[in-house]
């Protein structure tokens, strides 16, 4: 008992003392970029081209602008899921070990806020089939993200699709049909439309 004491006695003792420590005043000259010792330019890298930024640019947004040229069907979607994504997915896109892809209930509603009895999916809670296409190109397979080509990210779109029963079996989906699709979700989400000031909380 007498031990425990002298334990939380010390401990009280160094917090006490830490409290005491004063951090050494901040001066704006201590900030990595006022330092006077570091060069201009560091000579490595350059300025970015105009092909390299579009290259990067491979945003779509859920009007589809930004869609790339090409297509994909659903049978070649399952062939490309089988081989990228089951293993993390499921064979049927429910199994995981990671996010379960495929499943519609609830049908009706929208509980997710309410209740953890479902998980979210495509079939239930994505609201655009663009953004799925923008997600799985930009970070899919998780190995080797952006590796896939556009036509084979449409058609593992096609194939989730039509595993969720939001398009039939003989789908194409390209830069026209894709943006058409209404997702079941699609009107179940607030559109945030602020602007700024003081509705922004």
């Amino acid at each position: 008992m007498r031990g425990e004491a002298v334990c939380v006695g010390l401990l009280a003792a160094l917090l006490i003392a830490a409290c005491e420590i004063q951090a050494p005043e901040q001066t704006s000259g201590s900030r990595l970029a006022d330092r006077a010792d570091l060069p201009e330019r560091f000579g490595f890298g350059h300025e970015a081209t105009p092909a390299e930024v579009q290259a990067a640019d491979t945003d779509v947004a859920p009007d589809g602008v930004g869609l790339p040229p090409g297509d994909g069907t659903v049978a070649e979607g399952e062939t490309v899921y089988r081989r990228l994504c089951a293993a993390c997915h499921g064979a049927t896109g429910t199994e995981g070990p990671s996010a379960a892809l495929v499943g519609r209930e609830p049908r009706e509603g929208f509980p997710f806020g309410q209740s953890r009895q479902y998980r979210k999916t495509i079939g239930n809670y994505w609201p655009y089939a663009t953004t799925l296409y923008d997600y799985v190109a930009r970070a899919m397979p998780q190995a080797t993200p952006g590796s896939l080509s556009p036509e084979e990210v449409y058609a593992v779109t096609a194939y989730l699709l039509y595993l969720n029963e939001i398009v039939p079996e003989g789908a194409v989906m390209n830069a026209e049909t894709l943006p058409a699709i209404i997702m079941p979700a699609r009107d179940r989400f607030v559109p945030d439309d602020r602007t700024g000031g003081p509705v922004v909380r």
